[in-house]
């Protein structure tokens, strides 16, 4: 056997296509499915931990966690389609059972679940039988089966009842319970016209089940209880991309969201809204319904050549972790999203985005592997458009870019600095800069389905078709074309040194080349075989080949010198490591195998379970490390090449990597620029920063005081309060011991009447007891001689029965004897029948021979003219296949217009169905409308018979009529006698604005004198100034008597004159005299206006509120009356329009004297009635005209007075 073996180490991929791919073991575990392995993902120390698929399991297809987060189940398809159960607690994972369907086959379990307990697990089987199996897999024991009825994408239990199931699918939605071992379906509403396809339990009765047409109904009990649509909005916060998506809804068909996934948690649950969206729904206050609170949409990929193909992504799982923080996603790309629950919940109303859980992986075919010598990195390429490069040393995504051509190949420089791409249409040679992936030269190599740099990095070969062609790294010239294979070129290998290079391809040869002259130096053809993969040893001595006759071949000097045959599995890909201790060999069953090299005598291998698809590329890490392989199942899985020591393998000398990269110079500058940008805005941001913390501090020190001295106010408050309530307590507790002395002394009371009076009750019970236990006894003497009495008389009939019994059996033996003797006889007539029978058949048998004889010898000469006819139809038939062939290219052309009119016919399919929501519509319209034709058919009957009611009502209103104008004509006459007032009212208001004018004059002429004085004072005041000043002047010559006179002197020459000296004593007598004669006088005139101002106040206000009730009283009557005279009018015109036949025969039926009286009675006469109708509009009108300048002359006179009265009623409005 092998001593080195491989161990899965990480894989970048994820399985779509199944059911429940991702879950959460802890808070920073994810457990999802990936190539034929079953994943533990550390999100934040990033490492793996594998559970490889069983031996014959062709692949993985659901996962399901226990509640308890102990055991995982995971479902498998094989020869039988299996669970197994895992236990997760260590770090060792074991597994603990395999469950079956046991005696009904079954090919594969579509999804699973287990109980809220973890004790039982069910699993849906898929078609064409769709069983649901109820297991306790502790025992691998079938508890219950049912068939669903269709198929089933989800089933569940109850997360408080092991007994309560869900399933649902394809118009399937049951709810079972188990009961007597058996399920039973107990769902009484009938949701089977929708396409389910998730579900989750919110509680223990409601759960929420999501449609492909995107609705989310909540069923509860069983019965449908609240339902609502999950519909799509743009996203307004990116105008641009909201637009390109309106674009691509208008040219794609109109596809409602499909509820793929929801996911449940304690405030609400998370549900897919169609592509790249999930919309999170919250419990509101009553807890009886939800509301959409939150969208959340996979972002678009910046790398990729169309960016909103990353939105167009479908979300088919979601899980939510133990502690609500994150929530995980997985798309049908095969993506894994995430987003932490906090902030998904914060900002409620706006767009939350996803983002990835780990890396970007590839959602298509991986075509091309490559590795390099100086850099930990690995090239690989895909269907999907995409060139990604990944680092096995750190274990991720480093760079990754989406072309418009799909790749089919990949080559990665020695150096790690350069990649080689082959399109559908060049070969492109790109730089690999720190950020992005640039071509900078392009070959005319179409197609090219593979290509390999040399180990030197100068040369490097490209595939196109059977010819291949090597070209310089440095000058890009094609320096050599190597030709001879007659079909496509599927592998190529160069040695270590360069000079030669190994080629196999469809046409069964494996060429190897000098790459120094271009001539073949050795070849192998096998044309029954296709290789598909090839691999050259260290020494390039031996060439080891792989292919479509599922054996592995060793080719030297040109022959095959040993063939390893693979058990029914073809080979698909070959490995060998630099050191040539190991061959690793992929298979169509997504295995590895190890063997040892050189090859042994026995075929002994090592098999691992790693992809879930053919195997497409292998490739060995140059320092003998790692093993990769990528399969058509998107997946790149990294092997630990290890020894049976488990240590890694180790050369002789070790690689050191190199950390070097290639920028270009403008990106070099540009971000040397956004660095100085950045750092200055970060000074800036700091100065700032502190600025805000000392203005914050200042504000946070002046609130800590004033909370301080608040507190310390509340608490002096609260002291107070607390003695307070202490001296109450005190008081309460003398109370209660008050009280509870008395309620002691009665409850002693009432005890000693209580033990004296049920002493007395029981003394009595106890005599009745005596007398009842004497009653017992005699009862009992009584009862045991009726037993013996009947005892005797049972034995008595005993003995009757037995002897009749007796009897009965020697009659029964009796005939049994004769039926022995019956049933010998009908033995020996039976023997006789069959030999009788068996001669008969001989005979017939021997007949029947000679008929096939003769038929024989007919048919064989049938034959030989049938040979004749042959050769002439096979003439025929080549002739026909000719025109065969011509028809069908007849039928591709009518195919290709077939499609044309697919298309047609799918667009006037769209035009009809628009058409028939415009017929429903209308008809939905012409029913309406015959309903209301219909009611107004009603109204019109109810009105014919509301008619003669109607015409005597009028009769009766017209009577009433006549009252009511005589109490009209008193209200003109009260009016009248209003208006005559309010023109005294007027008047006494005219001689009172008079007698403020003159007021206010004096008012003026006593301003101005004041004024006058005012400005006198102030002149006296700048006299009095300059005095001082002139004075201070005096004074400075006190010692010098002659210049202090002079000084005096010009200051009595300057301030008195001789007509002020004599006029000063009798000017001031005067005006004081006049001054106060003026303001006695003054005084006087404003004392008596004050009188008068008070006794007219009073009359007025008498007046207003005199006028006022009259007013409401008059309006109040009014609007009776208009009321009164509306309905009239209306019943009047409906009366005239319907019973105007009827108005003509009384018109000429009525007498002439009878017309004469109706003329003096007003109301009896439809013209007197118009006459009155329109003499009460017109003095309705008049009225309202008197009562607005009323009010405008009352709001005048209220503004002409000092003190506004307040009224205390208010005026009903006026009906119009």
């Amino acid at each position: 056997m092998s001593t080195v073996v491989a161990q899965s180490h990480f894989i970048f991929g994820l399985r779509t296509g199944v059911t429940n791919n991702v879950v959460f073991y802890d808070e920073q575990t994810v457990i999802f499915l990936s190539g034929n392995n079953c994943v533990r993902y550390n999100i934040d120390q990033k490492w793996q931990r594998f559970i490889p698929g069983t031996e014959k399991s062709q692949s993985m297809q659901a996962l399901a966690l226990s509640p308890n987060r102990r055991y995982l189940a995971v479902s498998e398809r094989g020869e039988k389609g299996t669970i197994t159960v895992y236990d997760l607690q260590n770090d060792q994972i074991k597994k603990r059972k395999v469950l079956s369907g046991g005696e009904i086959p079954v090919q594969e379990f579509v999804c699973m679940a287990f109980s809220p307990d973890s004790k039982y697990l069910i699993g849906q089987s898929g078609g064409p039988d769709f069983t649901l199996f109820y297991w306790m897999w502790e025992k691998q024991k079938v508890i219950a089966t049912v068939n669903t009825g269709g198929p089933t994408h989800q089933v569940s239990f109850n997360p408080r009842d092991n007994t309560q199931i869900c399933a649902c699918g394809t118009g399937v939605f049951k709810l079972f319970r188990y009961a007597e071992g058996v399920l039973k379906q107990f769902s009484a509403q009938k949701l089977e016209s929708h396409n389910f396809l998730s579900h989750d339990w919110v509680s223990e009765k409601r759960l929420i089940a999501g449609t492909d047409k995107g609705r989310l109904l909540v069923i509860e009990s069983g019965d449908l209880w609240w339902e609502t649509n999950v519909v799509m909005k743009p996203s307004a916060q990116d105008p641009e991309r909201s637009e390109d998506r309106k674009k691509q809804e208008e040219s794609a068909p109109a596809q409602l969201p499909r509820v793929t996934a929801i996911a449940a948690y304690s405030k609400g649950f998370f549900c897919s809204a169609g592509p790249g969206m999930m919309c999170l729904f919250e419990k509101m206050e009553d807890k009886d319904h939800y509301r959409k609170s939150r969208e959340i949409r996979i972002p678009a990929d910046p790398c990729s050549n169309d960016p909103s193909q990353a939105e167009q992504q479908e979300i088919i799982c979601m899980c939510i972790s133990p502690l609500e923080e994150t929530l995980a996603t997985s798309t049908d790309r095969g993506q894994l999203y995430s987003i932490t629950l906090t902030s998904a919940e914060m900002g409620k109303g706006e767009e939350a985005y996803f983002e990835f859980l780990s890396d970007s992986f590839h959602s298509g075919i991986i075509t091309g592997l490559s590795i390099c010598i100086r850099k930990p990195l690995i090239a690989t390429c895909s269907l999907d458009h995409s060139v990604r490069i990944w680092n096995f040393e750190l274990n991720m995504l480093e760079l990754y870019k989406e072309f418009q051509e799909e790749a089919y190949s990949v080559a990665l420089h020695p150096t790690g600095l350069f990649i080689l791409v082959g399109f559908c249409d060049k070969l492109r040679l790109m730089n690999l800069l720190i950020d992005d992936i640039r071509t900078f030269k392009e070959f005319t190599v179409r197609g090219c389905r593979e290509c390999a740099f040399s180990y030197g990095g100068h040369l490097f070969a490209a595939v196109n078709g059977n010819v291949i062609h090597i070209y310089s790294t440095t000058t890009f010239e094609n320096i050599l074309n190597l030709k001879g294979h007659n079909g496509k070129v599927r592998s190529i290998m160069w040695s270590e040194d360069d000079r030669r290079l190994v080629s196999c391809g469809m046409d069964g040869a494996v060429y190897e080349w000098n790459t120094l002259t271009s001539k073949r130096e050795s070849e192998s053809v096998l044309k029954t075989c296709m290789y598909t993969n090839v691999t050259i040893s260290p020494d390039a001595k031996i060439i080891f080949a792989v292919g479509t006759d599922c054996t592995l071949k060793e080719i030297q000097d040109c022959q095959i010198v040993k063939e390893v045959p693979s058990n029914d599995v073809t080979y698909t890909a070959v490995a060998l490591s630099h050191l040539g201790r190991v061959l690793f060999i992929g298979t169509s069953a997504g295995t590895v195998r190890a063997m040892k090299y050189p090859l042994p005598i026995q075929n002994e291998w090592i098999e691992y379970q790693g992809h879930a698809a053919p195997i497409t590329k292998m490739a060995v890490t140059f320092d003998d490390q790692f093993l990769l392989t990528v399969s058509e199942d998107n997946c790149l899985l990294i092997w630990k090449i290890i020894d049976k020591e488990r240590h890694g393998m180790k050369r002789d000398n070790e690689i050191c990597y190199s950390e070097e990269i290639l920028v270009t110079k403008s990106d070099l500058e540009e971000k040397n620029q956004l660095m100085l940008e950045l750092k200055t805005r970060v000074d800036e941001l700091k100065m700032e920063n502190e600025y805000q913390l000392r203005l914050r501090d200042m504000n946070y020190n002046e609130k800590l005081k004033e909370l301080t001295e608040k507190f310390i106010q509340e608490i002096d408050s609260l002291k107070t309060k607390n003695q307070v309530l202490k001296t109450e307590k005190e008081k309460l507790e003398l109370d209660h011991k008050a009280l509870m002395d008395e309620v002691m002394e009665k409850h002693s009371k009432e005890q000693r009447d209580l033990e004296s009076t049920n002493n007395q009750k029981l003394m009595l019970e106890y005599e009745k007891y005596l007398e009842l236990q004497m009653k017992s006894q005699h009862m009992q003497e009584d009862y045991e001689r009726q037993l013996h009495s009947s005892e005797e008389s049972k034995t008595e009939a005993l003995e009757e029965l037995t002897l009749q019994y007796e009897s009965k059996l020697q009659e029964k033996v009796r005939k049994l004897k004769e039926c022995e003797d019956k049933s010998q006889q009908q033995k020996r007539e039976y023997e006789e029948m069959i030999k009788i029978m068996e001669e008969d058949t001989d005979r017939e048998i021997l007949d029947i021979r000679v008929k096939f004889e003769k038929m024989l010898t007919e048919e064989k000469e049938t034959n030989v003219h049938l040979k004749d006819e042959t050769g002439i139809m096979r003439k025929k038939f080549s002739s026909l296949q000719r025109e065969i062939d011509d028809k069908n290219m007849e039928t591709e052309k009518l195919k290709m217009e077939l499609q044309k009119l697919h298309g047609v016919i799918k667009s006037l399919e769209k035009d009809i169905l628009s058409l028939k929501k415009e017929i429903q519509e209308r008809d939905e319209t012409i029913q309406d409308k015959e309903k209301r034709i219909y009611d107004l058919r009603k109204k019109n009957t109810e009105l014919e018979k509301f008619k003669f009611v109607l015409d005597y009502k009028i009769k009766e209103l017209k009577k009433q009529i006549e009252p009511r104008e005589n109490n009209i004509k008193e209200m003109r006459e009260q009016i009248q006698k209003m208006e005559g007032e309010l023109e005294q009212f007027q008047r006494r208001n005219t001689q009172m604005e008079l007698n403020i004018a003159e007021l206010n004059l004096k008012l003026k002429a006593t301003d101005k004198d004041r004024r006058r004085e005012m400005q006198r004072v102030h002149d006296i005041e700048a006299l009095v100034r300059r005095f001082k000043t002139d004075l201070h002047r005096c004074v400075s010559f006190i010692q010098e008597p002659k210049k202090l006179k002079d000084s005096i002197r010009q200051l009595y020459s300057r301030y008195i004159q001789k007509s002020d000296v004599v006029d000063i004593d009798g000017v001031d007598a005067d005006i004081q005299k006049e001054y106060n004669r003026q303001r006695e006088h003054l005084e006087k005139t404003v004392a008596s206006l004050k009188k008068k101002l008070a006794k007219d106040s009073e009359i007025h206000r008498a007046d207003k509120l005199r006028i006022m009730r009259e007013n409401t009283f008059l309006i109040g009557e009014i609007n009776e009356l208009t009321r009164e005279l509306k309905v009239l009018r209306s019943q009047d015109h409906g009366s005239d329009n319907q019973l105007g036949f009827n108005r003509k025969k009384m018109m000429q039926n009525t007498s002439k004297p009878k017309a004469l009286t109706s003329t003096k009675s007003a109301p009896s006469s439809p013209v007197s009635r118009l006459n009155f109708d329109g003499e009460s509009e017109r003095i309705i009108q008049l009225q309202r005209v008197e009562i607005g300048r009323l009010r405008n002359e009352i709001l005048i006179h209220g503004d002409t007075h000092l003190v506004q009265t307040p009224s205390t009623v208010n005026l009903p409005s006026v009906i119009s």
